[in-house]
């Protein structure tokens, strides 16, 4: 008699909750280029960023550890100290860094150099994290960053600052290392309760940071305008409580170059959004970029499914040589009949008694 199936892992995130994240990533994070840039026109740049996280982190915080595993996944110092270590990755270095550096280069060559971070994902994944690409998700990283240079390369053109330069790379490095840490760091077992603790940690480095830079001499209450304000909060709720919890959110639970996928998107949202609303030019050259982009996704999307633990089982069975013809057909069949190839090559294995 056959061993009954396994049941169904709790908690296990269909894929349409998946994607409805990742939408979320792609739309929110593409109009924060605006809002942050209409934020430190009156306000200070490091400061009123972390004033953004502090906020939307104790509010986040507040909301979640009541809620749950309250005495099983009671955040200690082990999760605390994990939390400021990625905290500190994301937000300081990777958003802090971003900010930071655009005093001194134009945002469109800020933009091009964070569209390393699927890069610099597949590669530290690959490295230090047993991570795996097939070649159409390979092709894909590397056609989306060819997209988005065509797509920010006439702003990009022309003297920049090479410290300014080093100081994105260096910040598209830092966000990279935080992402895939976070999938294996001691973090709480509640996803959100854990975004809290990061957001929270990121705004003390922030604000640390700025203190240092000498922000608070900068400080002129009676010179904060309303549209900087308001970009604040919508920072604050769009940009933190919905598209930074969606992000780390999906680096639990997603394809690491799937989630990765949104620094190639969020300039053509960004692009398309001047064009809907501020007027600004869209020419050929910005429609074949995107276009580029569009079908980089579509190669990533294509070469595995949205969870991250169909991808782990994939590769387990494609290691455990069930034989080469059932290798050649995962890789050519759509997410649905992986999923169902998987279950019956389960099926094959698993002995009889």
């Amino acid at each position: 008699m056959s061993r009954p199936a396994a049941p169904t892992p709790p908690h296990r995130p269909g894929t349409a909750t998946i994607w409805a994240a990742l939408w979320a990533v792609y739309i929110i994070w593409g109009t924060t280029y605006l809002a942050i840039r209409v934020v430190n026109e009156t306000l200070p740049p490091l400061l009123s960023a972390s004033f953004r996280f502090l906020v939307a982190g104790a509010l986040m915080y507040a909301w979640t550890i009541r809620r749950g595993d309250r005495e099983g996944d009671r955040p200690g110092k082990r999760q605390w100290t994990a939390a400021a270590i990625v905290g500190t990755l994301l937000i300081l270095g990777g958003n802090g860094g971003v900010v930071w550096a655009e005093k001194t280069i134009p945002s469109g060559v800020a933009a091009l150099l964070v569209a390393l971070v699927p890069l610099w994902m597949a590669l530290l994944d690959r490295l230090f994290f047993g991570g795996h690409l097939r070649g159409r998700a390979i092709v894909g990283l590397v056609a989306g960053f060819g997209g988005a240079a065509l797509l920010l390369g006439a702003e990009a053109s022309g003297d920049v600052d090479l410290v300014g330069m080093l100081f994105v790379v260096g910040a598209s490095l830092s966000w990279a290392t935080g992402s895939l840490w976070s999938r294996t760091a001691p973090l709480p077992a509640r996803p959100f309760v854990g975004v809290g603790m990061e957001m929270l940690a990121g705004g003390v480095a922030l604000a640390i940071a700025g203190i240092l830079a000498g922000e608070l001499g900068q400080i002129d209450v009676s010179s904060f305008s309303r549209a900087s304000i308001l970009g604040l909060l919508y920072l604050i709720v769009f940009g933190s409580w919905i598209g930074f919890s969606a992000y780390l959110w999906l680096l639990r639970v997603a394809r690491t170059s799937l989630v990765s996928t949104y620094a190639y998107v969020n300039p053509v949202v960004a692009v398309f959004l001047g064009w809907a609303f501020l007027d600004e030019q869209v020419g050929v050259r910005t429609l074949v970029a995107g276009g580029i982009v569009v079908a980089s996704v579509a190669l990533i999307i294509s070469a595995g499914g949205a969870r991250r633990e169909d991808d782990l089982e994939l590769e387990r069975l494609e290691e455990g040589g069930a034989g080469v013809e059932g290798d050649l057909a995962l890789e050519r069949v759509g997410d649905a009949e992986q999923e169902g190839l998987a279950e019956d090559r389960r099926g094959q294995l698993d002995p009889d008694g």
